[in-house]
C-alpha cells in the first residue's frame, strides 16, 4: 500500500510516499532526517512501518528541502538509507 503524508498547493505537490509493502521497519530513514520527518509506528494491519507524524504533514514543503537538496547537506538522506526503496518523494 502506498501511504502519502503531505500537500498539494499552488506551488506544487509536496509529498512524502512510503510503500508500506515494502517497509521492512528499519528505521534507518528515522535517524537519517536531518528535519526529524519519520517515526516508526504499527499500521492498521499491526505491521511495524515508518510514517510522517500527522502534525508535520502540512509542513513537509518547508521543511524537506528535497532528495537534491538535502543529498548535499547529510551524507545519507531518506530515499539513499531505504535498502527497500520505500520511499519517494514527489518534488
Amino acid at each position: 500500500m502506498q501511504a502519502y503524508y503531505g500537500y498539494a498547493d499552488g506551488s506544487g505537490d509536496y509529498f512524502i510516499v512510503i510503500d508500506t509493502d515494502k517497509c521492512n521497519s528499519c528505521g534507518e530513514c528515522v535517524s537519517a532526517c536531518p528535519s526529524h520527518l519519520f517515526a516508526t509506528a504499527t499500521d492498521d494491519y499491526g505491521k511495524l512501518v515508518a510514517l510522517v507524524p500527522e502534525g508535520l504533514t502540512k509542513k513537509i514543503g518547508y521543511l524537506c528541502p528535497g532528495l537534491e537538496r538535502c543529498s548535499k547537506q547529510v551524507k545519507s538522506p531518506c530515499q539513499s538509507v531505504c535498502r527497500e526503496q520505500a520511499i519517494r518523494l514527489t518534488w
